[in-house]
């Protein structure tokens, strides 16, 4: 099974929610009025203006539910790292696996016949043993000690925008683990369907034109940015770091063809 990530749901109306969460902080108006009259045009501006100015807590007013399947055990023990979000994953202790249980091969490991082979004889060695091991009466909570990092899993994932931005920026990033960059890009895309206000510049930081990474002047993706704060960052930065100012964010070309 390859990857595949639905949007479950989301906010009714999540740029708005960060608009009016933000007008609470600026306006004189009273609560019951505080979410009347929004334009596109100004909940755009509102998100825009907090945004840059990294006022982010408006952020944490609105919601958005991932399912996510076709991804290993090894990609779930990363993903839980991220503790603002929530999370529901399918159990090996109350599910039994039926016959060979599906797995994740990484392309690595794909691109070397000798090693695939062995690779896929081996997990067959595990689901054999993980049946016998039922077929004797251990408790499937004990059959699956032997079940690999390699087990393919679903979970359900809840974040508010502002831990998905902090998700994106750290996931999208070259120097994530192959799988969990997947994952984060294939959810990116659908966050950025339903609120593209809110994620118009998410992503890893070379997206916003600067790298924090020790290897970042070398990245392809990184050097693809042109822009000056891109140029200050190779010939080496002030004490202050990489200023930013809004005229020079742009987005990175390939991020945004692969955020859609």
């Amino acid at each position: 099974m390859a990857l595949k990530v639905v949007l479950l749901a989301h906010s009714p109306h999540p740029e708005q929610s960060v608009a009016t969460a933000a007008r609470n902080c600026y306006s004189p108006r009273d609560i019951e009025t505080i979410d009347d009259g929004w334009t596109p045009e100004a909940i755009e501006s509102m998100v825009d203006r907090v945004r840059d100015a990294g006022h982010l807590s408006t952020f944490e007013h609105t919601m958005f539910t991932f399912g996510v399947s076709g991804v290993s055990r090894a990609l779930t023990h990363q993903l839980v790292r991220h503790r603002h979000m929530s999370y529901e994953q399918k159990s090996q202790r109350y599910i039994k696996v039926k016959g060979p249980f599906g797995y994740v091969t990484p392309p690595s490991i794909a691109a070397m016949p000798e090693i695939k082979a062995k690779y896929e004889r081996l997990m067959g060695e595990i689901a054999a043993f993980y049946a016998d091991a039922l077929a004797a009466g251990a408790p499937a909570e004990d059959a699956r000690f032997a079940l690999p990092n390699a087990t393919q899993t679903q979970i359900v994932v809840t974040a508010n925008a502002r831990a998905l931005l902090d998700f994106f920026t750290l996931r999208t990033c070259n120097n994530a683990q192959w799988e969990i960059r997947e994952l984060a890009f294939a959810m990116l895309r659908l966050a950025k369907r339903a609120a593209p206000t809110l994620f118009v510049r998410a992503g890893a930081t070379c997206v916003r034109g600067y790298c924090n990474e020790p290897n970042g002047p070398e990245c392809p993706r990184y050097i693809i940015v042109k822009n000056p704060v891109a140029a200050r960052r190779r010939a080496g930065v002030d004490e202050d770091g990489p200023r930013r100012a809004s005229g020079e964010i742009v987005a990175d070309h390939q991020t945004a063809a692969l955020a859609g």
